[in-house]
This record gives structure tokens, C-alpha cells and sequence, in this order.
């Protein structure tokens, strides 16, 4: 009690898009319940000073030796970009056609593809990271994985094949080109712990204390209805930005609406 009461700098971290001045408004908010909180005035509580730090986390973000603790949640499962090799080199035609992700119907070439794009990612995250903690600092990181040692599990490949049957009932009525659907690959990647377990040791710079997978339900309301359209909504959260830019923006009311009703 005769020290004085600790100081926090907390470093908020996105792609330099985000809309920084949304969680910026809602700081008075947070300040206050701190205060209530505390039950005490401003000199007796602990200070929390918040910062936002735009830029992609493959690649340095912070000064050397200055964070203590790291946490990443959702967020290492998306690549630094579409890997390359899911195009045939020698007529530059797409690899893994009617499919954006790995798939029972992919070559062995693309989930190949994929897993050197995460290893490349993850070593980049884990080199930059070890550069800005300190002596005995901690992450803490939380992505979508596998279960399987196999690269199709069902529980990460699902919602990506609903999204491939959609763009297929699109072609179908003629809203959407079967070229343009063969085009687009999704940046993403579900690693398995042992993948995870590898790469940490492969680039050195941290120990790995604890791994535990915890399973997710996107929706549980028991109607199917409603439990489709909350996917829906998620995955059009996630993925609206992508897809506009490839398909451009009209297609992507009917293409939500089938993969609803799907």
C-alpha cells in the first residue's frame, strides 16, 4: 500500500482501415467504470492510458523492449496474403477450381500452398513480436485451429464450402462468372497445435508453456432459421470487404441471402 498504484499503457493494434475513432469514443465509457470501480479518486487507482498502433502485425509494430504482455485473439488465423502456387505456372489457370479453400476436392498443391504461407506468416509474428517484449514477457495468442492432423476438418472448412456452394447457385442463374468464382482464394489458414507447436520451435525466439483447444458455436438458439441468418451475418462481417473488391459490391446481398437459406 505505500506504493503508488501501477500505470498501464495499452497498445491497440489493426490494419491501418479500421475505424479507430469507434473504440476511441467509447474510452470515456471504460474510464468511468474504472473509476467506479476503484472507489477511490484519481491518485490512488490505477492509471490506464489507451493508443492506437495501425499496421499489419507481420512486421514490427512497437519500439524494442517495450511490451510487457501481448495478446492476439482471432486474428493469426488470416494470412498475410493469398499464398501463392494456386495457380498452374504454366498457363497461370486456377489450381483449386469452384473452391476458395482447401477442400476434399483440392490437389494436395493448394492446403501444400497454404501451410508454407502460415509457417512464412507465423515465423514473421513470432521474430517481430520477440524484438518488442521484454526480457520474460508473455503472449498469449488465440486463432482458429484443426482438431486433425489432416488438413480438411470440418468444424474450419464448413462455412467456407456453404460459401462456395452459394457462389455455385450464383453462376447458376448467371449473376456471377464461373471464372471470376475460380479466381478467389480466401487469405486464411486453420493451423494445427502441432503446426503451432513446430513453427514456435522452428524460429526460437519464444517457449511455448501451454496449448488448449476450446470448441466455438457460432449459434444455439435452437431455431434454424434464426441460427442461419447470425452466420450469415458473421461470415458477411468477415468477409464483405473481400468479396467486394473481387466481385464488386452488387452481388453480395444475393449471395448472403443463399448462403442463409443454405
Amino acid at each position: 500500500s505505500s506504493q503508488p498504484p501501477p500505470e498501464f499503457s495499452v497498445l491497440l493494434n489493426d490494419l491501418p482501415t479500421n475505424d479507430f475513432n469507434t473504440i476511441f469514443f467509447s474510452l470515456p465509457e471504460f474510464t468511468d467504470r474504472l473509476k467506479a470501480a476503484a472507489k477511490t479518486d484519481e491518485w490512488g487507482r490505477p492509471m490506464v492510458f489507451l493508443s492506437g498502433v495501425p499496421g499489419s502485425f507481420y512486421g514490427r509494430l512497437f519500439p524494442r523492449n517495450s511490451v510487457h504482455f501481448i495478446c492476439s485473439c482471432s486474428s493469426l488465423h488470416w494470412l498475410s496474403q493469398v499464398p501463392p502456387g494456386l495457380f498452374d505456372d504454366m498457363d497461370d489457370t486456377p489450381i483449386n477450381k469452384g473452391k476458395m479453400y482447401i477442400s476434399s476436392t483440392s490437389p494436395v498443391a493448394v492446403p501444400l500452398a497454404y501451410l508454407r504461407q502460415f509457417q512464412r506468416d507465423f515465423s514473421l509474428f513470432l521474430r517481430s513480436r520477440a524484438a518488442e517484449v521484454v526480457p520474460g514477457g508473455r503472449m498469449v495468442l488465440a486463432m482458429l485451429g484443426r482438431q486433425t492432423e489432416g488438413y480438411i476438418d470440418r468444424r474450419t472448412t464448413f462455412l467456407w464450402e456453404l460459401l462456395s456452394e452459394s457462389f455455385a447457385a450464383l453462376v447458376s442463374q448467371g449473376l456471377v462468372e464461373q471464372e471470376k468464382v475460380d479466381a478467389y482464394n480466401v487469405p486464411f489458414y486453420s493451423p494445427s497445435i502441432q503446426e503451432v507447436e513446430e513453427e514456435v520451435r522452428r524460429e526460437g525466439s519464444f517457449r511455448l508453456d501451454h496449448v488448449q483447444t476450446y470448441e466455438i458455436n457460432l449459434s444455439s438458439s435452437g431455431d434454424a432459421k434464426e441460427d442461419g441468418r447470425t452466420v450469415s451475418m458473421a461470415i458477411r462481417a468477415i468477409q464483405e470487404s473481400m468479396l467486394s473488391h473481387h466481385f464488386g459490391p452488387d452481388i453480395v446481398d444475393a449471395l448472403f441471402h443463399r448462403y442463409t437459406e443454405l
